[in-house]
């Protein structure tokens, strides 16, 4: 089996969003909840082979394993939904820095094919953060990658910043309808070293909850 991760996907400017990428070897794994561990930065717009094997799945490029997934637990709680009107007020307290590798990221990246997914801190519930949101286009991968990048920002000190998702366990519910009006909320939960780690939710703009998961984001060294 082989795929392909597009450059219209792309989070950094030379390798795809980490979450969208995830969301697609997720999709080989037959379980409710699945960890995918990102081993190497995902190449863009070329083949990869994704191999199977005791329900695991195992992206590589040539010989060198980029991604592994499997089922395990989301093991995070979601927090009470935030209503479209909150994460539109959170979105506008949103740090509008990024780092050149990440602008043009799908998710947060300033572009106009992108979600342009912009969260900034809930107010009176700090350190939650949140923003309004859309899925441009239909498929659970979109669902992970809309909830990927709010993360970094929930553990950020300011904006984005350079730190890279090294891991994601997530749960999708319901892949909203395309242009739904969704709320994407994120909040730390913890450090050790220089692994940060953090929760994401996805909401309809009922408060139904539509996809969870657990990260772990990597401060590069240096």
């Amino acid at each position: 089996m082989e795929i392909t991760l597009p450059h219209r996907y792309r989070g950094p400017l030379t390798s795809a969003n980490g979450g969208y990428a995830c969301g697609r070897l997720a999709a080989f794994v037959d379980a409710e909840e699945v960890e995918v561990t990102l081993r190497l930065p995902p190449p863009l717009d070329r083949l990869l082979r994704v191999e199977q094997v005791d329900g695991r799945a195992t992206l590589f490029d040539g010989d060198a394993v980029v991604a592994e997934a499997r089922p395990a637990p989301v093991d995070a709680e979601p927090p009470a939904a935030v209503s479209v009107a909150d994460a539109e007020r959170a979105r506008e307290r949103h740090l509008r820095e990024w780092t050149p590798d990440f602008r043009e990221c799908y998710v947060c990246g300033v572009r106009d094919d992108g979600l342009e997914v912009r969260p900034g801190p809930v107010a009176g519930r700090e350190p939650l953060h949140a923003a309004p949101t859309a899925l441009l286009e239909s498929g659970g991968e979109f669902v992970w990658a809309a909830i990927d990048c709010p993360g970094a920002y929930a553990v950020g000190a300011e904006g984005r910043g350079d730190i890279v998702l090294g891991r994601m366990t997530a749960r999708v519910e319901r892949v909203p309808e395309l242009g739904e009006n969704c709320v994407v909320a994120s909040w730390p939960l913890g450090e050790e070293g220089r692994k940060l780690y953090a929760g994401t939710a996805l909401f309809a703009g009922d408060g139904e909850l539509l996809a969870l998961a657990r990260q772990t984001w990597i401060v590069p060294r240096g």
